[in-house]
């Protein structure tokens, strides 16, 4: 016999970061930055068949204080990293990114001087989106592998500590000039 049989019904017990976790998830609010033709694919996730409103995704943000997810979409040339990295710097914490393309990911069929060649040298990157360009449906699925990740971050001393845990485990990672292999160590 536990607590749950003693509570009256409709009582639901969970734990503080729990519930944040759910109510981030639940109003992300997405930041408009679309580059290339990865960005139609973007609008139409916004459309009604696609319906981003189910997300808590009503209204993409024209203003970078308004939001906390930035879905770059298509190729990042030199000129625009740095407008890039300042809209990032102008969002509010916590913030998200996801790489929408290949361009985004890792520059593309792009590879010369004038584009940058993934957009995680400007950005820290949380979700990588392959295709060129992909489908509504992919973005739909990376954005439910966000809420995923969103709804497990840890809070305050417990964040601090995750944090300084995955930090210690990128640098004791083999570097990848060393690695033999997909399966080796």
């Amino acid at each position: 016999m536990g607590i749950e049989e003693k509570l009256p019904s409709g009582i639901l017990l969970t734990s503080v970061e729990k519930l944040a976790g759910f109510m981030r998830k639940s109003s992300v609010w997405p930041a408009t930055f679309g580059l290339a033709c990865c960005a139609i694919e973007m609008m139409a996730f916004g459309g009604p068949r696609h319906d981003s409103a189910r997300f808590g995704m009503e209204v993409f943000r024209a203003s970078p204080r308004q939001a906390d997810l930035m879905i770059v979409a298509g190729r990042v040339s030199q000129k625009m990293a740095p407008v890039l990295r300042q809209i990032y710097d102008q969002m509010p914490e916590p913030k998200w990114v996801i790489a929408m393309g290949v361009c985004a990911s890792t520059g593309g069929m792009f590879n010369n001087y004038a584009i940058v060649q993934g957009v995680d040298h400007i950005v820290p990157v949380d979700i990588y989106l392959p295709g060129c360009p992909p489908r509504p449906e992919m973005l739909m699925h990376a954005i439910l592998k966000l809420h995923d990740k969103i709804a497990h971050m840890p809070l305050g001393s417990n964040k601090e500590q995750a944090h300084a845990e995955a930090e210690l485990a990128a640098l004791e990672a083999a570097p990848t000039h060393e690695m033999r292999g997909l399966l080796s160590r």
